[in-house]
């Protein structure tokens, strides 16, 4: 079929069937001799990492990236047909070097359902794919990807894509929530669970699972299994979104609404702390509300948010409670006070420039110091384990005071010693309940983090 005629029909699978069986005959016998099964497995990994790779680039305009995991050939092909029935012909050399209303527009992908036929310098992999631009809408596609290996590298030679519209059973739960990592070297993306409820805020513990709240309720997520339990908080039925794992990894200080409290006030979130293996929990604050955001090195005191005269602070508090010490006076809100793992600072995020930034003072409250001064709004740094890295969410619109959920954000990592900063994840759809807590990895290699996507 000649090419203009090809670009004016639906992408179908008798087509794709036919350019594959002319261009890579290969792949269609039943046995391959000439590689071993340890070189499948390493290509198959290489392929599904240069298949992230190539989305994530996109995703972020990184158009040298991008453009590093294509090769033009001359039977290069990239079909597209979407889901009101028109069909594209898009060159590949668009895709190489794109102009930039296609390029850079945020959002994150989904790949499941991988399917590999692997030759020699050869390959093709089906997949099906879920698109999140960053505004929540979905957009699901099955995609045919040809791939080429050129001087030992895999590169993607031409690709067929066919959008429809899933479909979607009747629910009243309009929020998916995508429970993800990120790796901060080579910003790979993994998608843990993906769940039609809302869930927010992992605490990652050393023992493989996270810990995550929905619904008032506190869960564990195995990284392994993927399993998802409920962790006993007795009472605690209405725990919000601050919570974390004590530096022994034996306690779990949590944020619960206590509705028994006298105090006028609409929200009243007091602190606990409970056994991380689930348990009756131990009221620590007796004023209302606070917020928990850390625990200090040697597990002694915690750091939190709260408002007290109507100005939200930061506070320290003793592990058995007691008389609370305030460490912020200024106005406007500070917030997300976290420990550094030597015990030297606390990072927070503060209003009090007129602008939503993060800073950091010693532990002592004293020496204040700023460290973002860009145009996002950005909240709640994370120091690593290593203390190398500090992750925080940056809203890429001015907040103000506010840090809702359904907005632009990103992640973005700051190296500590040089102060360089960098973006960790293209824009997406998140915010309250995407990052409020630490969630590094033990070994400061990763952050887990939620994303949403809305029907």
């Amino acid at each position: 079929m000649a090419k203009n005629a090809l670009a004016h029909q639906p992408v179908g699978v008798a087509q794709l069937w036919i350019f594959m069986r002319r261009y890579f005959p290969f792949l269609f016998s039943t046995t391959l001799f000439f590689q071993g099964y340890g070189q499948i497995q390493n290509d198959s990994l290489a392929i599904v990492q240069l298949l992230e790779r190539e989305s994530l680039t996109w995703r972020m305009g990184d158009i040298e990236g991008h453009a590093a995991c294509w090769q033009e050939r001359p039977y290069g092909r990239i079909l597209v047909a979407t889901a009101d029935g028109r069909a594209i012909d898009v060159p590949v050399s668009t895709i190489i070097d794109p102009p930039p209303t296609m390029f850079g527009n945020g959002g994150l992908a989904i790949n499941s359902n991988y399917k590999l036929s692997i030759g020699e310098n050869r390959a093709w992999v089906s997949h099906d794919e879920l698109s999140i631009d960053k505004f929540g809408k979905e957009t699901a596609t099955f995609e045919m990807r040809m791939l080429e290996k050129i001087e030992g590298d895999w590169k993607l030679v031409g690709q067929s894509i066919i959008a429809f519209d899933p479909i979607k059973k009747d629910s009243k739960i309009d929020t998916t929530s995508h429970i993800q990592t990120v790796d901060i070297t080579t910003g790979r993306m993994e998608t843990i669970l993906s769940l039609k409820e809302h869930f927010e805020a992992p605490n990652w513990h050393p023992d493989n699972y996270l810990i995550v709240n929905s619904g008032g309720k506190l869960y564990t997520l195995d990284l392994t299994t993927k399993a998802l339990k409920v962790l006993d908080s007795d009472f605690a039925d209405k725990c919000n979104n601050d919570h974390g794992i004590s530096p022994d990894n034996q306690w779990l200080a949590i944020s619960h609404n206590d509705t028994s409290d006298p105090s006028p006030k609409s929200y009243k979130s007091a602190m606990y702390v409970m056994p991380i293996s689930g348990g009756t929990p131990r009221k620590i604050t007796d004023q209302v509300p606070s917020y928990w955001h850390g625990w200090s090195p040697d597990g002694k005191t915690l750091s939190y948010c709260a408002e007290r005269n109507g100005n939200y602070d930061v506070y320290t508090i003793d592990i058995n409670g007691g008389k609370e010490k305030r460490l912020t006076k200024t106005l406007g809100l500070d917030d997300g006070p976290e420990y550094s793992p030597d015990g030297k600072y606390i990072y927070f995020n503060s209003y009090r420039t007129g602008h939503m930034q993060i800073w950091r003072m010693r532990a002592n409250g004293s020496k204040p110091e700023q460290l973002t001064f860009d145009e996002n709004s950005n909240w709640f740094p994370h120091p690593s384990p290593d203390g190398k890295w500090i992750v925080y969410i940056a809203y890429t619109s001015d907040q103000k005071e506010a840090h809702l959920f359904g907005k632009q954000v990103k992640l973005r990592l700051m190296n500590l010693e040089t102060k360089e900063i960098k973006d960790l994840t293209p824009e997406f759809f998140g915010g309250q309940g995407t990052i409020n807590v630490p969630s590094w990895s033990p070994d400061s290699k990763k952050i887990a983090f939620v994303s949403y996507s809305i029907n």
